[in-house]
C-alpha cells in the first residue's frame, strides 16, 4: 500500500492522452506543416515539451507494459507483443492467455491506495483473457477494446467473431458498438467521467487507438486536408481527429475548473511504422526496430504553477517515468517501491535539480539490445558488429563512430549486460515471424519524409 503525504489534495487530477503508432514529425508543435494539431499545439505552449522522451519498446504491447508498471518489462519477461501468433514460454498458451503478469502493479493499483478513481479508455493490450480486464488491475471503469488494434467504425458479426478481443466493451462484458467513429466516442466517454468524478481526484489513461491502422479517416476530416494524398492524407485526417478529441477533453477540465489541479501528458506509445507512411523526420528508423525512429516518441507534460510554459526539456526521460511521477503527484511516495526503474520528473521539469533524470536508458527484444548513456547510444545485434552512435550531434544515425571509439564500446556493453543479468526470461515467443525482415527495414529507412 501507498502511504500518502499530510499534504494530499483530493482535488489533484491525471490524465494522460496517450497516441498509437504516431510519427515523432506528424504534429504541428513539432515541426509539421502540413498535419494539423492546434489543441496539441496549444498544449505544449503551457507546458514543457520534451525532446528526449523515449518509450521502453520499440512496439506497443512491451512499451504499455513498461508505461503502466513503471519497471521495464523484461523485468517481468514482457519482452514481445501479446498477440496472437505468439505463444507463452511456459505454458504454450497462444494469444488470449498472455498478458500482463497478474503479480505485477500498474499505475491504477497504486492510485487506487490513495483514493483515486481511473478509468481505461480504447486500447488496453495488456490481455484478452477476463483475468487480464482493466477492472482487475486497478482501474474503476473501461471503455474500449481488449486487443492491439481494431476498427474505427462499428465491426460487423463477422468482425466481432474473428477477433472478439477488438469488440467495444463498457465495463466488465458489456459489448456494444457504437455508430460514432470512435476517436469521438473516446472522448465523450472521457468528458463524460471528468463530468462524473469532478469532486474525487481521478486518474484518465486515454489509450488511443489513433493513428494505428486500420487507415480510416471521417469524410469531414478528409475535407479538411489540404495538399496530401494517399495514406498521408488518411493519416492526417486522423491525427486531426484525435487532436480534437483531445481539445475537447482539455476544454472539459477547463470547463469543470479543474485545469489548475491537473497534471496533463500527452505522449505515443512506440515510434510511427513505416507501413501507415508516418514521418519520423529527422530520426531513422521506425516502429519495430531500435533506432531513435523506433524509440523517440512527442511528450509533452503540463503542470500549472510548477513546470514553465512554453518550454523545452532536452535531457532523456522515459515512459517508466510516468508511474513515479503520477504516485508522487497524488501524495504517494513512489521511492522505495521495489524494482522501480522510473523516476519522478517534475523537481527535474520544474528546475528544482539540474541532475539528469537517468544515467542510462535501456531497450532489449530477443539478441538485440540497446543502451544510451548521455549523448552516446550503443546497438548490439544477433549478426553483426556493434553500432556507436553520438545522438546529439548527430540525431539521424548516419555516423557510426564504433570503429572510432571501440573503447567506448566496450564499456558500454559491459552496462548493458550488467542491466540484463537482472531480466527474467522472456513469456513469449514468435510463431508467426512478420517480424523476421525488421532489420533490412532499419537500414533501409534512413531518410523519412517532412511532409
Amino acid at each position: 500500500m501507498i502511504i500518502a503525504h499530510s499534504g494530499f489534495c483530493q482535488k489533484k487530477n491525471i490524465i494522460l492522452l496517450f497516441a498509437d503508432d504516431a510519427g515523432y514529425h506528424d504534429f504541428g508543435f513539432q515541426g509539421s506543416k502540413t498535419f494539423q494539431t492546434p489543441n496539441l499545439d496549444k498544449l505544449s505552449l503551457e507546458g514543457v515539451i520534451c525532446n528526449q522522451a523515449y518509450t521502453t519498446a520499440a512496439v506497443c504491447g512491451p512499451s504499455r507494459a513498461g508505461l503502466l508498471t513503471g519497471k521495464y518489462q523484461q523485468r517481468f519477461g514482457f519482452e514481445e507483443n501479446n498477440v496472437p501468433g505468439y505463444m507463452s514460454l511456459s505454458s504454450r498458451d497462444i494469444g488470449d492467455e498472455m498478458g500482463l503478469p497478474l503479480n505485477q502493479k500498474t499505475i491504477a493499483d497504486y492510485l487506487a491506495d490513495l483514493g483515486y478513481k481511473s478509468i481505461v479508455l480504447g486500447k488496453w493490450h495488456m490481455g484478452n483473457a477476463d483475468k487480464y480486464h482493466p477492472l482487475k488491475r486497478g482501474f474503476d471503469e473501461f471503455y474500449g477494446f481488449r486487443g492491439g488494434a481494431r476498427s474505427f467504425y462499428a465491426l460487423s458479426e463477422q468482425e466481432a467473431n474473428e477477433k472478439p478481443e477488438n469488440r467495444l466493451e463498457k465495463g466488465f462484458g458489456n459489448f456494444q458498438e457504437t455508430d460514432e467513429y470512435l476517436t469521438d466516442a473516446l472522448s465523450r466517454e472521457a468528458c463524460s467521467f471528468m463530468e462524473r468524478n469532478q469532486n474525487t481526484p481521478f486518474f484518465m489513461y486515454v489509450s488511443f487507438n489513433a493513428v494505428h491502422s486500420p487507415l480510416q479517416a471521417g469524410p469531414e476530416d478528409l475535407l479538411k486536408i489540404k495538399g496530401l494524398t494517399g495514406k498521408r492524407k488518411i493519416l492526417a485526417a486522423m491525427t486531426l481527429a484525435m487532436d480534437r478529441a483531445c481539445g475537447q477533453i482539455l476544454e472539459k477540465l477547463k470547463a469543470l475548473g479543474l485545469e489548475e489541479d491537473t497534471l496533463v501528458v500527452f505522449a505515443n506509445d512506440n515510434g510511427g511504422p513505416v507501413g501507415t507512411e508516418t514521418s519520423n523526420y529527422p530520426l531513422s528508423g521506425a516502429k519495430s526496430n531500435h533506432l531513435e525512429g523506433g524509440i523517440r516518441v512527442p511528450c509533452i507534460i503540463k503542470l500549472p504553477g510548477v513546470i514553465k510554459a512554453g518550454t523545452a526539456y532536452n535531457n532523456s526521460i522515459s515512459m517508466l517515468d510516468m508511474l513515479p511521477t503520477f504516485i508522487n503527484f497524488a501524495g504517494g511516495k513512489a521511492k522505495g517501491i521495489e524494482d522501480i526503474d522510473g523516476v519522478d520528473l517534475i523537481p527535474y521539469l520544474s528546475g528544482e535539480t539540474n541532475a539528469t533524470p537517468h544515467e542510462a536508458l535501456f531497450w532489449k527484444k530477443e539478441n538485440r539490445g540497446v543502451v544510451q548513456q548521455g549523448e552516446w547510444k550503443m546497438m548490439r545485434f544477433p549478426d553483426r558488429p556493434a553500432e556507436l552512435y553520438n545522438i546529439k550531434d548527430d540525431i539521424g544515425e548516419h555516423f557510426n563512430l564504433a570503429y572510432k571509439y571501440p573503447d567506448r564500446v566496450k564499456e558500454m556493453f559491459k552496462v548493458l549486460w550488467s542491466w540484463e543479468v537482472q531480466l527474467e526470461r522472456p513469456m513469449f515467443m514468435l510463431k508467426r515471424l512478420y517480424e523476421e525482415n525488421a532489420m533490412q527495414r532499419m537500414d533501409e529507412y534512413r531518410n523519412p519524409t517532412t511532409d
